[in-house]
């Protein structure tokens, strides 16, 4: 069963204004949905607020627990193989947790509780996300075969919407870096 869907990442009525639009145009909202998965796909977290999450996470033998989300606003519990650990701190911007006493067993059962995100959408995301969704809303069919003899021309949806230089800088500045590049 699924979850509520994610927040939007950008305002309706901001999308609508660039398009001529109804906020609650269909295709508007299609758009603004994309958008918004396709930046919580680039930076690799859901960037909105989520409480009470829990994370079966995978030590790797480190003194450093990667988790899949950030910022980290409140860690509720850790467990390894069942047994409640304190022995920990937290990096809340990276979304990781530092054992204090040792390092993340690499063979066990390591749970976490906790809460991250954004209760917020900074400006500079929606404004992203909205010039993403404006670029997917206004896609049209592109040509692709021409034939003069006969005046045939064929049209194919176009397959993908770049982004632009400030889209690239918003997703390096709110991307959770691992070391590994994964």
């Amino acid at each position: 069963m699924a979850g509520p869907e994610p927040a939007l990442l950008g305002e309706p009525a901001d999308l609508a204004a660039f398009l001529d639009v109804p906020p609650d145009d269909v295709r508007l909202l299609a758009a603004l949905r994309a958008a918004s998965a396709r930046f919580r796909g680039a930076v690799r977290h859901p960037v909105t607020l989520v409480t009470g999450d829990v994370e079966q996470a995978d030590g790797e033998g480190t003194g450093a627990l990667y988790l899949r989300a950030a910022p980290i606003v409140a860690v509720h519990k850790v467990t390894v193989d069942g047994q409640e650990v304190t022995d920990y701190r937290v990096l809340r911007r990276a979304g990781v947790l530092k054992r204090t006493s040792g390092c993340w067993p690499a063979d066990a059962a390591i749970d976490v509780t906790y809460d991250h995100g954004l209760a917020v959408v900074p400006a500079e995301i929606a404004e992203v996300v909205v010039d993403q969704a404006r670029a997917l809303y206004r896609l049209d069919p592109a040509i692709q075969q021409v034939t003069t003899g006969a005046d045939s021309v064929s049209f194919a949806p176009t397959a993908a919407v770049g982004v632009t230089a400030q889209w690239s800088a918003v997703v390096a500045a709110y991307r959770l870096n691992r070391a590994d590049g994964s």
